[in-house]
């Protein structure tokens, strides 16, 4: 038997009897639920963060995402299937490293891989023979191939012989209930059959249902196709929202009898603009890539124009609002944005645009504060520096009838908008929630 096939089927059999050591790279929200669902497959783990206030969370049992809970977690540290730590050096120890590191975009709208290159360097310091690394981070197809593999290979040890490598897209949705990481399907595919194998077989063991493609860089393609498909639907909505509200027609209500057509319709909602890591971002993924093959992407990128626009437009909104029913400028007005989070009943904020309605109210010389139950301060974010250390207000009658607005940016359920329509003086909704609930007020207006 040669080198390769022996370091392989050791490999598959310590994955196959659950006796592969488990490191997964980064705890956030991508991570951290994986590594915790790892464990409770059976997989001792090692939860690598550069953050020593999450290692000693985690390893005392308490947990900082609303997706895990704390008795989750606590029950694998007690177990010792999982501990965190920030010695990397334990890297060497772990048989499958999995990356979950953020993919920002720089402020020129271009792909950050600079968190995974780094991740990749420090892995490269204590690779050995007979491990698998699998990216989960969402990136431009090729990613595992021309950037990962390379750094690995550095080290003189190759890939598809020493090492094996692979992709599997995160598909993590911050507050959805119905699903977990065990019951998401979980696309994968690995550097030659042997590594797509070993990957195969990983997940196998932690998830219900795995779907195998070809090429890494098909995996990769899977995950930006699937938020392309959101942004674009999206992009579509927000524009229809602004058509139709010229002709006085209610967008609301034309999705709602629309989506009663059981065959080739599904609903998108409009809003104030997108947030979350993977949908605002992943379509420039994709066009700076296709640049590389001199290819344009313009249904791709007028989706994702329409969508950056939306914050603006709701400001404009607000300030018409402001004038016509009130009497009253924007540049002299205090305005309340109810939720800073990018989506109900979360606290998750990454390019949530409640940031850029705050920014932008102030750009006109308002004064804008928010209340949020799941966010009680805004932290510091890369873009965002000016407005961080704020925090939320409490939501009484006489801090409602203070604000000359309230803008809805984000319809968490714990919210009294009872209160709001009964105190507030002008209502902008941007989420169709007062009329969801029923509470119709001429101080509400659509946006």
């Amino acid at each position: 038997m040669d080198a390769s096939r022996s370091t392989y089927d050791r490999l598959l059999n310590r994955i196959s009897t659950r006796a592969a050591q488990v490191g997964v790279i980064g705890l956030g929200y991508v991570g951290l639920p994986l590594a915790v669902a790892v464990a409770r497959a059976g997989f001792p783990v090692r939860g690598f963060d550069i953050e020593a206030r999450k290692v000693e969370s985690l390893n005392n049992g308490q947990s900082y995402i609303e997706a895990v809970t704390s008795t989750a977690l606590a029950s694998q540290v007690a177990s010792g299937r999982f501990h965190a730590t920030a010695d990397f050096a334990e890297l060497a120890v772990c048989d499958v490293i999995i990356i979950c590191v953020p993919t920002p975009l720089t402020k020129h709208r271009e792909p950050d891989l600079s968190f995974i290159r780094n991740t990749a360097g420090t892995i490269a310091k204590h690779l050995r023979l007979g491990q698998l690394i699998v990216l989960e981070s969402t990136t431009y197809p090729g990613t595992t191939d021309d950037v990962i593999k390379p750094i690995m290979e550095e080290t003189g040890l190759r890939s598809k012989i020493d090492f094996f490598l692979g992709f599997s897209p995160e598909r993590e949705d911050p507050g959805n209930r119905s699903f977990e990481v065990a019951t998401i399907p979980k696309v994968v595919a690995g550097d030659g059959v042997e590594a797509a194998t070993l990957v195969q077989a990983f997940y196998q063991g932690v998830v219900k249902t795995v779907v195998p493609v070809s090429t890494t860089a098909t995996a990769e393609a899977v995950k930006l196709t699937e938020n392309i498909f959101r942004s674009v639907n999206i992009a579509l909505v927000n524009e229809l929202k602004i058509v139709l509200g010229a002709m006085g027609i209610d967008i609301w209500e034309v999705i709602e009898a629309a989506k009663s057509k059981p065959f080739g319709y599904m609903p998108f909602y409009p809003g104030p603009g997108l947030g979350g890591h993977c949908v605002p971002i992943d379509p420039f993924y994709l066009a700076w890539k296709a640049r590389e093959y001199e290819l344009p992407t313009r249904f791709i990128e007028l989706a994702a124009e329409i969508n950056t626009a939306m914050p603006r437009h709701v400001v404009d909104e607000l300030a018409k609002a402001l004038d016509r029913r009130c009497g009253k400028a924007l540049s002299r007005s205090r305005i309340l944005i109810i939720g800073l989070a990018y989506k109900k009943n979360v606290p998750d904020i990454r390019e949530s645009p409640s940031l850029r309605l705050i920014e932008l109210i102030e750009e006109w010389g308002g004064k804008a504060e928010f209340h949020d139950p799941h966010v009680t301060e805004v932290p510091v974010t890369r873009e965002h520096m000016a407005i961080k250390g704020r925090r939320s207000i409490e939501l009484t009658e006489a801090a409602l009838k203070d604000f000359d607005a309230v803008v809805v940016a984000t319809d968490h359920d714990a919210i009294d908008y009872q209160a709001i329509a009964d105190h507030a003086l002008l209502i902008v909704d941007t989420r169709n929630v007062f009329g969801r609930l029923g509470l119709t007020r001429e101080t509400v207006v659509k946006a």
